[in-house]
């Protein structure tokens, strides 16, 4: 009897370390992959974007040769220095677009998004460099949980640097100066439509009220993490969720103080009455398609919906650029004026 204890002892013990190792890994897999590195390659992410889109180089240069493409950082409550690239549009005005990147991007990696706000709509666009990436500080990737927090940081910031502008507004024959702070959208994509989505449930409720908000576009974001994470351990491994995400999510936990269930899109945006355009490839397998309808079920009116055929993740403005801008633009020229 006493050896079967003994064995059963060092059976749960072995059993315990597999999965503390299986959950390490996985979390590092996650949260620290290889890829992360493109994240930091500036160099390398705007030869990227050129060759994509082609269009954003002459833009991109003449920013730069009048300084209208400028860097700026900030620090979050966490101490930690943040990055984002800010420009101003051609004309003073009060609309502004904050635009996030996806898992293992940057701020450079959304400049394409950058060029439909900027030069097609005249917007002033804010572009972070989410925690881990870009030229932020941070070592691990956030999945847009703790992202939301800094991103709402950047928003006040995005104000505050463009709602000192005066503008001149056109009334009949007459104009007039108007300089009373912003109105904003905020968009994202992937990871960074995650992210927007958990702002979404935050700007009316409580310290992180941000007035000059106004609406939000989410394309291709997940239900939550916890969701996400368990798609791609099926995918890849062939694994169930059971022991091994349970484990991951409590290590998550106890190492950056949030876990995989709490980070959920999802429910942020039951909490949202502020307008929002849902987004989606109906080809997409990576943040499969069946996450927006979710999505879009759970958020109170106002609303709207785009499935996007053919499209792969990520890849709905690469496939349909003018009818992406088209939708954008009638979506956010409802709300911001």
């Amino acid at each position: 009897m006493k050896r079967i204890f003994k064995y059963s002892l060092i059976s749960l013990a072995v059993l315990c370390t597999v999965l503390l190792c299986g959950g390490y890994y996985m979390l590092g897999h996650a949260l620290k992959p290889d890829d992360l590195a493109r994240a930091r390659n500036i160099e390398t992410s705007y030869e990227y974007m050129f060759n994509e889109y082609p269009e954003l180089k002459p833009w991109v240069d003449s920013l730069q040769t009048v300084g209208a493409l400028r860097d700026f950082y900030l620090e979050n409550d966490r101490g930690e220095k943040l990055h984002a690239l800010y420009i101003e549009a051609a004309q003073p005005t009060r609309k502004t677009a904050v635009i996030v990147h996806g898992y293992t991007d940057n701020s450079i990696r959304m400049l394409n998004i950058g060029y439909l706000y900027n030069r097609q709509l005249k917007y002033n666009v804010l572009l972070p460099d989410l925690h881990g990436h870009g030229m932020s500080e941070g070592t691990e990737i956030q999945m847009g949980w703790l992202d939301r927090l800094d991103v709402l940081q950047w928003t006040t910031t995005a104000d505050e640097l463009f709602g000192r502008n005066n503008e001149i507004v056109a009334v009949g024959d007459s104009t007039y100066v108007r300089s009373s702070g912003t109105e904003m959208v905020v968009h994202g994509i992937s990871m960074g439509a995650a992210t927007t989505m958990m702002i979404s449930g935050d700007v009316e409720h409580g310290v992180y009220q941000q007035p000059f908000i106004k609406c939000f576009v989410e394309d291709c974001g997940y239900t939550s993490v916890w969701d996400e994470f368990r798609g791609e351990l099926k995918a890849q491994y062939g694994l169930p969720a059971f022991p091994l995400l349970h484990v991951a999510s409590w290590l998550c936990k106890q190492e950056y103080e949030w876990d995989f269930r709490e980070a959920s899109a999802l429910n942020q945006v039951k909490k949202c009455s502020l307008p929002m355009f849902f987004i989606h490839g109906d080809a997409d397998t990576y943040v499969p398609t069946w996450m927006v309808y979710s999505l879009y079920e759970a958020k109170p009116e106002p609303k709207e919906l785009w499935i996007v055929p053919g499209a792969t993740h990520a890849k709905s403005y690469k496939d349909y650029p003018q009818e992406y801008t088209e939708r954008v633009k009638n979506f956010v020229e409802k709300y911001i004026h």
